[in-house]
């Protein structure tokens, strides 16, 4: 082998590779294993040829290297002075989030009450059965509170499936008047449907003062449907039975989803149910010590998700709870 001739050679390719490629196929056919020099330095037989071959080598290496450098320089340059980019204009916003559907629910359902000089409490999640029934005139035989409906952890406490409890506390720490409305998370034994879920939000209202009528309960429940609806939403109220009222009424708004002509998300009636209301229970005044000869007031109970599943017009109430981020993010 020639080693002048081959030093020649590659240096030149080295010197004349144009890009990273291009060196790169320069220095795989001069050093590479299969290279013409990598087979002279397998079958060397002296010192003298060895030294010459090794020395060729480390200079062929130093250019490659010296080579790859001036590359990589000049793409610096090139990019400084072509890729312009200018340091002052503002970068990508980062995504901002936005509160979910079912908070907004319970802000506006608070500024509404506040609004009319009501009180907002939350109060805690964990009740007894006292609280959660005996006080409030549930029946010993009312399927509440069987295990299959309510979620116990003993003979004693469970999880507070309605945010009634908090009646009771307002009417113990001070006599009436009496005008607040309790909001939080309650839970209850439902299968998961399209109007129902096991963990929801709930907001009940109470007033108690002398001279209260069903009249009120109804003027308090229309205010507050057209101020969360809009005037155009239907409202109508059916007669009902709930242990702690009486008498007592189920105040329903028009299914946004049909219009009111009946689709599965209203099970085909056009209609689809707020909650419960009616007028207090004189048992549940006796049970806190109030005389019901001298006081009377309503209660009513909705809940927050089925005020936003009928605001936002959801078809699925399982929408709001599952977190997909392209559907909560378009309210």
């Amino acid at each position: 082998m020639d080693a002048k001739a081959l030093e020649t050679e590659a240096q030149s390719a080295i010197a004349g590779a144009a890009s990273p490629d291009e060196l790169e196929e320069a220095r795989v056919r001069y050093l590479g294993r299969k290279s013409e020099l990598a087979q002279a330095l397998r079958g060397v037989r002296d010192r003298e040829a060895g030294m010459t071959l090794n020395a060729l080598r480390a200079a062929l290496e130093g250019a490659v290297e010296a080579r790859r450098a001036e590359l990589e320089r000049a793409e610096l340059e090139r990019t400084l002075t072509e890729d312009v980019v200018d340091v002052t204009l503002p970068g990508d916003a980062l995504p901002l989030g936005h509160l979910h559907p079912i908070t907004q629910t319970r802000r506006e359902i608070e500024d509404a009450f506040l609004g009319l000089g009501y009180e907002v409490r939350d109060d805690r999640e964990v009740e007894t059965v006292e609280f959660n029934f005996d006080k409030l005139a549930f029946d010993p035989w009312h399927p509440a509170r069987s295990h299959r409906a309510t979620f116990f952890f003993d003979d004693n406490r469970l999880l507070r499936t309605e945010t009634s409890p908090s009646q009771i506390f307002a009417l113990q720490e001070h006599e009436p008047p009496v005008y607040m409305v309790s909001i939080g998370r309650v839970y209850r034994r439902d299968d998961i449907d399209a109007t129902h879920y096991p963990i929801f939000h709930q907001f009940e209202g109470l007033a108690v003062d002398r001279n209260i009528t069903l009249a009120d309960l109804k003027g308090t429940l229309l205010h507050f449907m057209r101020t969360i609806f809009g005037p155009d939403r239907r409202v109508r109220f059916r007669t009902h039975y709930f242990p702690f009222t009486e008498p007592s009424m189920e105040p329903d708004v028009s299914c946004g989803i049909c219009g009111g002509a009946g689709c599965r998300t209203c099970r085909h009636s056009g209609w689809l149910e707020m909650g419960g209301s009616g007028m207090v229970d004189p048992r549940v005044f006796e049970n806190v010590g109030l005389d019901p000869e001298e006081w009377s007031g309503f209660a009513f109970g909705c809940g927050i998700e089925r005020v936003a599943q009928l605001k936002f017009d959801f078809p699925d109430i399982r929408a709001l709870w599952e977190g997909d981020l392209r559907v909560l993010t378009q309210f």
